[in-house]
């Protein structure tokens, strides 16, 4: 059975999500990410996903970007997770604090990425809802994130996580000719307590 021809329940019931402390602990998912990372994200631009790039990124950038990724998780500052369905890498995501002193106590959903042969299959609603108990754990009290304005299953998506819309910018994604409206989020966890 290939990742195509399962149902999403088959996906979600073989499906990893380990965060940073676990991927740390397996070599072998530790040594292969950069590389496993930079497949799913060249690809997803390549075909137009709404990931922050106009063209894919290189391998050097994507090593880069984990790099920093993982600093800010080791300071406490950022979460992130991978998915793993039959030790291939198929998803990731990660949130950072943001910088501003002002702004410490909350996070940015960054970046969600899921292998295109899976999406609509669970694996983006599996790291996204871990992500969120990240930042639940770690006292984060708002939790924003933005999205491309036609990416309208990833809205659904963080909608259905308790994501709530409060602003957009109006044609302000410019990607060649092509203009989307840049849409933000945010998941109040103060409203929780």
């Amino acid at each position: 059975m290939t990742p195509d021809s399962m149902s999403p329940t088959d996906v979600t019931d073989r499906l990893a999500v380990l965060g940073a402390a676990e991927l740390s602990r397996d070599q072998e998912a530790a040594a292969g990410l950069a590389e496993a990372a930079h497949r799913i994200l060249a690809d997803l631009v390549g075909r137009g996903a709404a990931l922050g790039w106009v063209e894919p990124p290189s391998p050097e950038e994507v090593a880069e970007l984990l790099d920093h990724v993982l600093g800010a998780v080791r300071a406490g500052d950022g979460a992130l997770r991978a998915a793993y369905l039959g030790g291939r890498l198929v998803g990731l995501g990660y949130w950072l604090r943001y910088a501003r002193p002002t702004h410490r106590p909350h996070a940015d959903l960054e970046k969600v990425a899921v292998d295109g042969g899976l999406q609509g299959r669970g694996v983006g609603r599996a790291l996204t809802a871990a992500l969120v108990e990240d930042a639940r754990a770690a006292c984060v009290e708002v939790l924003t994130l933005d999205a491309r304005g036609d990416n309208t299953g990833a809205l659904a998506l963080y909608r259905s996580l308790g994501f709530a819309e409060y602003g957009r910018l109006r044609d302000f994604v410019a990607v060649g000719q092509r203009r989307y409206d840049k849409v933000f989020y945010q998941l109040d966890f103060r409203r929780e307590g």
